[in-house]
């Protein structure tokens, strides 16, 4: 049951952006700039799976479906390979830059403390540049805010779970502020 009357019937962020359309367009122009556009050498695909691994790391049972879908759709291998880096980043198949970049973004997630050297070192000798650690630092980051604002309100997750796969195919489609 959320903490705050809800006056619709949307699982997760989906019913706070629904309640407070001022807050909507903010956050959901973050996610969209973080994880769609932008020039980041990260693929669409690869920066939903940071997004559904940071929020698999903090709980958030609706983020971590829903941009698990989200990456899925996006990204060579679908859903058995979204599966594989939440159950175990260490031995999933991705490259050794998508593994370090992982490792980075769990450390953001642990913590706001630096990232630590061995972890920068690590994703630079796998290929990183500045911009990679930057965005994978960002996107990590922003999760600990969108996971903490949908797990702190108690929001409702989806009860069926093909709601990600329609989301998924809106957002892959046209974008965060066509799921608002």
């Amino acid at each position: 049951m959320p903490h705050i009357e809800i006056t619709n019937d949307l699982p997760g962020i989906s019913g706070l952006f629904a309640q407070r359309p001022d807050t909507a367009v903010v956050l959901s122009e973050l996610a969209e700039t973080l994880l769609r556009s932008g020039s980041s050498p990260l693929s669409r695909g690869e920066r939903e799976l940071i997004a559904a691994y940071v929020s698999n790391l903090n709980c958030t049972a609706f983020c971590a479906g829903s941009h698990s879908a989200f990456a899925a759709a996006q990204l060579d291998g679908g859903a058995e390979l979204v599966a594989a880096v939440l159950a175990d980043a260490d031995t999933a198949p991705v490259t050794p830059l998508i593994r370090a970049l992982l490792k980075v973004a769990a450390e953001v997630q642990a913590k706001a403390a630096p990232v630590s050297d061995e972890a920068i070192a690590a994703a630079r000798a796998a290929g990183a540049t500045d911009t990679h650690i930057h965005d994978t630092v960002l996107i990590a980051a922003a999760f600990a805010m969108f996971n903490r604002y949908v797990n702190g309100l108690a929001t409702a997750v989806p009860s069926d779970p093909s709601f990600y796969d329609v989301a998924a195919e809106i957002v892959v489609n046209h974008g965060y502020a066509a799921a608002r």
